[in-house]
């Protein structure tokens, strides 16, 4: 099976080489026809990938899908695993969409040129899936050892369902962020961009681009009367800090989603993976509708919650619906997406229409 690991993690690692060395070698805008052509590009490679799934344990390559799922204790035959492969990889890309609006946020308020977004959005995603590497690992090995803890993850997906329902969620000051606040403590941050560089030596020419708000910082003519070899951080550094530190949040509520639907490392991973490829052209793409979709924060909340319900309810769902019951998991979040994104073109035509009768 460790073939088939080297062979994913190989194939990411050309694709993010191609990514950021051939298509994106040199800073560029990147405009919305491209970023929706890439982002269809990255869905079909993440749908096409259930194919390969299917054949893969249905075939028993290299010794996978030999042991029963720690999850709900069955072999992962082909069509059970492409359905959680499958089921995996809608919540993981519905719930990374969240992540755009932070995301958005936090690009504004640093006022990161929309140059250089794709560079903090490359390593940032870079950074996250070594970060969801890790966290897979620790719940897969928790789970197989404690198998008790998936009712614990399903507490906290209803708990954390219920938080984004009812409660408000507006993000605080991202100067107020304790990493934020470390990394401006330890380290001098430039007050002006150096292009795309996250790091600069003392007394490189600033880029012309505005002053990040608030926070000590140093002015570009203490920059330029430093020490030579003084190494500072620039504003894009503590965008790509805060990023990293966002998605770390956001994965303490999406690995549990993926641990209700599968025990199998290699579906969480591989499914995780390419829902999270997919978000740097996805948010190129959505960036400037996130608030139009003034539904599908309610939509992804409801799709927490009935994963965490799934999770509590898995061996009755089981005997009660069959061995396809993932599948109807993966319908019941595909029509919770569907209806928010609905419901909220909706309500923009009808806002858009009283604009035009009170005009």
């Amino acid at each position: 099976m460790i073939w088939m690991w080297i062979g994913f993690i190989a194939f990411i690692l050309v694709m993010l080489a191609l990514d950021l060395g051939v298509f994106h070698r040199k800073a560029r805008l990147v405009t919305v026809k491209e970023a929706v052509a890439w982002s269809a590009v990255w869905i079909a490679f993440g749908c096409a990938f259930a194919a390969f799934v299917y054949f893969a344990y249905e075939g028993q390559w290299f010794g996978i899908g030999t042991t029963a799922d720690p999850v709900d204790g069955l072999l992962n035959d082909g069509v059970r695993a492409a359905e959680k492969y499958l089921t995996g990889y809608v919540v993981e890309k519905s719930l990374s969409v969240d992540n755009i609006f932070v995301i958005a946020m936090i690009f504004s308020f640093f006022a990161v040129p929309p140059l250089y977004q794709h560079r903090v959005l490359f390593w940032g995603i870079l950074g996250a899936l070594l970060l969801r590497g890790v966290m897979i690992a620790l719940g897969a090995k928790l789970i197989a050892e404690f198998h008790w803890i998936l009712y614990l993850f399903a507490l906290f997906l209803i708990l954390t369902a219920l938080k984004m329902l009812f409660m408000k969620t507006d993000h605080a000051d991202p100067n107020k962020n304790i990493v934020v606040r470390l990394t401006r403590r330890l380290f001098p941050v430039t007050a002006r961009f150096h292009g795309e560089h996250f790091v600069v030596r003392a007394g490189a020419p600033a880029s012309l681009e505005g002053e990040v708000p608030g926070g000590p910082q140093v002015p570009d003519e203490v920059v330029e009367a430093a020490r030579p070899r003084t190494l500072l951080l620039t504003p894009l550094a503590l965008a790509l800090v805060m990023v990293e530190t966002t998605d770390l949040i956001f994965a303490v509520d999406s690995i549990p989603a993926i641990f209700a639907i599968t025990g199998d490392p290699f579906l969480i991973f591989t499914s995780n993976v390419f829902a999270i490829l997919g978000l740097r052209s996805l948010y190129f793409a959505l960036a400037g509708m996130v608030t139009k979709f003034r539904y599908l924060k309610v939509a992804l909340a409801l799709v927490l919650l009935a994963v965490g319900v799934k999770m509590l309810l898995a061996e009755w769902l089981r005997l009660a619906l069959g061995r396809h019951f993932n599948l109807y998991l993966l319908l019941m979040v595909l029509g919770i997406l569907g209806g928010g994104v609905a419901a909220s073109m909706i309500a923009e035509r009808r806002e858009q229409g009283r604009g035009r009768r009170t005009a």
